[in-house]
């Protein structure tokens, strides 16, 4: 019996129209990218699993998908480990890469792997796929794109600003309202400090990470397991519901921490930020949250995320500074702080407003319509001539009934048609109709490019 076509659980086929609205996020915000200075590198799909391990925290860890060894892959297991199905020390002996997780991880180490060849600030951008063995749901992926931008080797917090006037215009030229929720790992290690858990930080930060998918009681009985007192719990709680404007947060965070000079240090980092943000007046709603936690370790100040405001999705771009990545691959000492726009959920955000330019779709500028040896001739001279002024267009290949044809560009959602019959031949001009008015002209080959190009 044939084999029923399938893919795995958390991908994705996607068809010339959905490619086509998928194209037009990546070249956007490859476009503000590049306005802003920023150069683009790729990086393989595999990665040492020594690059990868150890970086994303004990959960990330988990979601890493591990490719087997080539060959026999079973050659170097121990008995006793296949004996035991002991499948956390078995992997390093079956598996030496992994699909990357991240695009960060990867840059920090392309960074140390290529330093003297880089020019300090290295400003990068990145637009390439990462997998993560999570469990699938609605907007949630096992392999999906990330847009990646990092700037590495200064510790100025212009650099946050400027990341943060990127987003602002990515989701202004998306037509996407958005709100920027900021806060500072220097502040949640401070909270971490004045309730008196500063060795918890990690378990803190993770558990804070999920209040908006579970709430602060199932938060609150997360941090109970991970053995904070009742006391420390019921100090963190105003903390992570803090009300007002920025600047009402910001003065009562300084009466909270006033005892944490590291906590003190991450409030004078992030009032610098707001205050020159909102100096720009940016479209997007600014917003200090200090539930935000984002759960990645290797995060040291600024931390980001954005939620769409009109559509339920989690969150579309985050990032942050992370001062010391690359200390674990041998360079210690410099700074980065890079955001990642999560295009598969800007996709989804973009399908659910409808918010897609009327042309995206289109696959061709005009269509000439085929009627015969002769007329397929010189339709192929003209549209030689339109794709040289840079106007797409095509023939259709086979000389069918007109009603066919028409139908094809139709669905194709094609604007133009052109028509070349015996008189157009004579006379060396195009009739031209105009799919969406139902205008026809005739025109000659010049005039048409004229007309299309506008």
């Amino acid at each position: 019996m044939a084999q029923k076509p399938s893919i795995p659980k958390g991908t994705r086929d996607f068809s010339p129209i959905e490619m086509a609205k998928r194209n037009y996020i990546f070249n956007t915000i490859k476009d503000v990218f590049l306005l802003y200075g920023f150069q683009q590198i790729e990086t393989p799909a595999m990665e040492n699993l020594s690059t990868l391990m150890g970086k994303y925290g004990e959960e990330g860890d988990k979601l890493l998908f591990k490719i087997l060894n080539s060959g026999d892959y079973l050659k170097n297991a121990p008995e006793e480990l296949l004996g035991e199905r002991d499948s956390l020390h078995l992997t390093n002996k079956i598996s030496e890469k992994g699909l990357r997780y991240d695009l960060t991880v990867p840059f920090a180490r392309y960074v140390v792997q290529h330093r003297n060849d880089l020019q300090m600030p290295f400003k990068r951008y990145q637009i390439q796929p990462v997998w993560r063995a999570d469990r699938p749901q609605r907007g949630r992926y096992r392999e999906f794109y990330q847009c990646d931008a990092d700037i590495v080797g200064s510790d100025s917090l212009i650099n946050e600003i400027e990341l943060v006037s990127i987003i602002d215009e990515v989701f202004g030229r998306f037509g996407v309202n958005i709100a920027i929720k900021l806060n500072n790992r220097k502040i949640l290690s401070g909270i971490a400090e004045v309730i008196g858990a500063p060795d918890k930080l990690i378990d803190i930060t993770v558990a804070i990470d999920k209040i908006d998918k579970i709430g602060l009681d199932n938060v609150n009985a997360e941090l109970r397991e991970k053995g904070l007192t009742e006391e420390a719990i019921e100090t963190l709680k105003p903390l992570l519901t803090l009300a007002g404007t920025n600047e009402e947060k910001m003065t009562t965070l300084s009466t909270l921490l006033a005892s944490s000079e590291t906590g003190m240090k991450g409030i004078e980092e992030m009032t610098y930020v707001l205050d020159h943000v909102k100096e720009l007046g940016l479209k997007s709603t600014i917003e200090l949250d200090v539930s935000l936690a984002r759960g990645l370790n290797y995060y040291t100040g600024t931390i980001l995320e954005v939620k769409a405001l009109d559509v339920e999705m989690g969150s579309i771009t985050g990032g942050g500074r992370y001062d010391n990545l690359t200390g674990v691959f041998g360079m210690p000492g410099l700074s980065g702080v890079g955001i990642s726009f999560g295009a598969d959920r800007i996709f989804d955000v973009l399908n659910t407003l409808d918010l897609y330019p009327a042309d995206t779709t289109a696959s061709a500028r005009v269509l000439f319509v085929n009627f015969g040896e002769a007329e397929a001739m010189m339709s192929l001279k003209h549209i030689k001539k339109l794709r040289a002024a840079g106007i797409s267009a095509e023939l259709y290949p086979d000389s069918a009934k007109m009603k066919k044809q028409m139908a094809y560009a139709n669905d194709r959602k094609v604007p133009f048609v052109a028509i070349i019959g015996d008189n157009e031949l004579k006379d060396g001009t195009i009739a031209v109709k105009n799919m969406v008015t139902g205008e026809q002209q005739s025109l000659t080959v010049e005039a048409m490019i004229e007309l299309l190009g506008e």
